[in-house]
């Protein structure tokens, strides 16, 4: 009898130990399935995330989005250039060649350099020169250091006071017969006064040199004009007479 139950209980043992790694052995079988089916299905997922279509060949050249160069249509060459609707300003003939009248002026015209401390011997014609986009300077240069005083040529009116792209600060000054125009530009500020419409004596401080407009940074000078005029309203539009043999004499 007690052999009976012995024997019954080591059944039973090995039954349950039978169970258990049976169990165990279906749990890890079913875990290894569900693994594989989570790995296997992205896979799949991410084989083809864009339609086949749109990678065919023959889409990509006949799709309209990536045009052909024609044969049709010219190149443009970068030496062509569109011609201005508005064409460029015309030099003045008698500005380019420098006007006979200065020299009806000289020896009855009296002036003073504009510049305080420049004598005549430093002075430099650069009547003829050429400057930017085809123009003709028809002024001379006097250099000199920031700041040196700018006096009137001769007695006349301040006729307007300007702030110009090219000449920066400027002055125009009439004479007093009203046909000539004197032209200071480039001044470094106006003296202190001056105002359109003073008449100054020759001589008197009416500005100081600089190097505003298109001079050039550090390029202190005067930029100094004299045009002889048709009609006084209209300064602007005189005919310009070498200063240099004026400023010499």
């Amino acid at each position: 009898m007690a052999l009976d139950v012995t024997r019954r209980a080591r059944l039973l043992v090995v039954l349950i130990v039978v169970l258990v790694f049976g169990g165990l052995a279906i749990f890890l079988w079913l875990r290894g399935r569900h693994t594989q089916t989570i790995v296997w299905l992205p896979t799949q997922e991410s084989a083809s995330p864009v339609p086949t279509a749109s990678f065919s060949p023959a889409a990509v050249l006949e799709s309209p989005a990536t045009p052909q160069p024609s044969a049709a249509t010219p190149a443009v060459s970068p030496s062509l250039e569109i011609p201005s609707e508005t064409p460029p300003p015309q030099l003045d003939q008698s500005a380019a060649t420098p006007s006979p009248l200065a020299g009806s002026y000289v020896g009855k015209l009296k002036l003073i350099i504009p510049v305080v401390g420049v004598r005549p011997d430093q002075l430099l014609d650069t009547f003829a020169d050429a400057r930017s986009e085809g123009r003709v300077h028809d002024a001379i240069d006097i250099p000199a250091p920031a700041g040196t005083p700018v006096v009137a040529v001769a007695d006349g009116e301040l006729i307007k006071l300007f702030q110009s792209e090219r000449g920066g600060t400027t002055i125009y000054q009439l004479s007093p017969d009203r046909k000539l125009v004197f032209y200071y530009a480039h001044l470094q500020r106006y003296a202190d006064g001056i105002a359109p419409g003073k008449f100054v004596k020759q001589g008197e401080v009416i500005g100081y040199v600089g190097d505003t407009g298109n001079a050039g940074a550090g390029n202190f000078h005067l930029h100094f004009s004299i045009s002889v005029l048709a009609d006084p309203k209209r300064y602007w539009e005189g005919t310009n007479i070498n200063p240099y043999p004026l400023l010499r004499q």
